[in-house]
């Protein structure tokens, strides 16, 4: 449903990208998950390697569900894209960006 203003709307986001400074957001959905069912967010540099976004943000937040073994996650997407992450590689090389969308199965 769309919505109808009755003024023009110009304000600027409230979460776009420069108030961040070398953060960004990122959106992170195990898909196929009863237990979660929507995106969480994190903020994390944008040179943050896998290794440590996956270890201090992923698994922490999805061991809240106790079917959660953090050496099977697969299927890593980002933005709908398949990636094949190295614990090296960084965010921005993944092609992670500001409100980026990761999704993984298990």
């Amino acid at each position: 449903m769309s919505v109808r203003a009755i003024a023009p709307y110009d304000f600027p986001s409230s979460s776009r990208q420069e108030l961040y400074g070398d953060d960004q957001l990122v959106h992170v959905l195990w898909e196929g998950n009863m237990m979660f069912c929507s995106a969480a967010t994190f903020r994390a540099p944008r040179e943050m390697s896998w290794g440590d976004f996956k270890a201090q943000m992923v698994d922490p937040w999805a061991a809240s569900d106790p079917d959660y073994d953090p050496r099977c996650p697969g299927g890593w997407r980002v933005d709908g894209v398949e990636v094949s992450p190295r614990p090296d590689q960084t965010l921005g090389g993944l092609g992670v960006g500001h409100k980026s969308l990761i999704t993984f199965r298990i």
